[in-house]
């Protein structure tokens, strides 16, 4: 069997493994890639936050994207019933970016590995890791192509970047059951016809069906929205059992959907996913670090996934260059404290969202502005900034602003 010799091998080529492999590539070293699918190909997580843009910036990435076209986003609507809350990029407590995209992820992430290849990186595509055996100071890889054609890697690291694909927390038991309820979403793309003028048209909208049922609404530059139900999976119950009917019977069922979308053509047949909450028993071992996906994905609700896996393909790369260099790392510091510090902060943000405390909060009358710009400094994924109260003390923070403002709606003092 032919065998090859990198420095650093990272699975997957999407988000997390074109910043990590980006980087790695920038320090001088020699970094392969291997990604299972063909691109592009479809992945939801259509809504960048502003957090993303650092990632894009310091890889080399950025100017690149912006070429492309997609559609900007300065901000986040929430909807429920006729009330209405606003959170403008431009208006937040951290010193950061002020905006960023909505993309279709297939056209993204094709992108971002194709500058990646650009810049000298290789990239396998169609190519599966099948086995995996670490030998101390380095480990052997055997992947197979789309052709069946078998070789070993053999790399002094391995990022696992393969997010859903989980390539070593599947390979070596790492998984472990999410904390969240198990949901599930129904999603299509509509070519949007009646999108409205201005900022409504263009901005992603999140509307609350029910109390733990919620739309997301994502337009692109192409005149394509995206249009996603998430929800307890007995809600879909109520509805029919074939794709295409089911998105019409609940797109039927919300007057924020019906009139836009329900004579919309659909771009392709409803997908559904469910049971996508998960988690790992550890983000590193000897010789690899997971990133992206492949460590946990919280909820869709914040777009907060795309966030975490280029912060978590940044921040693993830098990290595998300085033990590559032959400094000290503490992985569980430098790493795993680190990203948890803001998946922690998202997951008090996705809790607070199905128990209704975050409800409270978007929707209360006279609300404080200053807390407004913090809250709005989460959504735009400056989820480490510890100078931020609703960061440092999130827990905290979002269950006691929530049960003052019960407090003052049960005394009459807001409305």
């Amino acid at each position: 069997m032919i065998t090859e010799k990198t420095d650093v091998l990272v699975i997957g080529a999407g988000p997390a493994g074109s910043i990590a492999a980006s980087l790695i590539h920038k320090q001088g070293y020699k970094v392969r890639v291997v990604e299972k699918e063909k691109f592009p190909r479809f992945v939801i997580g259509e809504s960048l936050l502003p957090r993303v843009m650092d990632h894009l910036d310091e890889a080399g990435l950025l100017e690149a994207v912006k070429k492309a076209g997609f559609q900007e986003k300065f901000g986040a609507k929430f909807v429920r019933g006729e009330e209405i809350c606003d959170f403008n990029f431009g208006n937040q407590f951290t010193d950061g970016w002020k905006w960023t995209w909505q993309v279709p992820r297939g056209q993204f992430d094709q992108l971002l590995a194709s500058e990646v290849e650009k810049k000298g990186v290789q990239v396998d595509y169609q190519t599966a890791v099948t086995h995996i055996k670490f030998n101390g100071t380095n480990s052997t890889t055997t992947i197979v192509d789309k052709d069946g054609n078998q070789k070993q890697i053999e790399a002094k690291f391995i990022v696992d970047a393969s997010g859903y694909g989980r390539v070593i927390p599947r390979m070596f038991g790492l998984d472990k059951p999410s904390a969240f309820d198990p949901r599930k979403t129904h999603f299509t793309h509509f070519k949007d016809t009646k999108r409205p003028e201005g900022i409504d048209g263009n901005r992603i909208t999140v509307v609350i069906h029910q109390q733990r049922t919620w739309i997301w609404i994502i337009p692109f530059s192409n005149g394509v929205t995206s249009v996603g139900f998430v929800a307890d999976p007995h809600f879909f119950n109520d509805h029919p059992e074939g794709a295409v009917e089911r998105m019409k019977s609940i797109i039927a069922a919300d007057i924020h959907t019906k009139e836009r979308f329900g004579d919309a053509e659909m771009m392709f047949e409803p997908r559904t996913i469910e049971g996508y909450a998960v988690s790992t028993k550890q983000l590193f071992g000897d010789g690899f670090v997971l990133c992206g996906n492949a460590t946990e994905f919280l909820d869709p609700v914040f777009s907060s996934g795309v966030t975490f896996a280029m912060e978590s393909g940044s921040k693993a790369a830098k990290l595998v260059c300085e033990q590559l260099k032959g400094n000290n790392v503490d992985w569980q510091k430098d790493y795993t404290d680190y990203m948890m510090q803001g998946i922690d902060t998202f997951r008090t943000y996705v809790s607070g969202w199905y128990n209704g405390d975050l409800h409270e909060i978007f929707f209360s009358k006279n609300q404080d502005e200053e807390i407004k710009k913090q809250i709005c400094s989460v959504l735009a994924g400056y989820v480490w900034d510890l100078n931020n109260p609703f960061v440092k003390k999130h827990q905290r923070a979002v269950k006691s602003l929530a049960d003052i403002i019960r407090m003052r709606k049960a005394s009459g003092t807001i409305a």
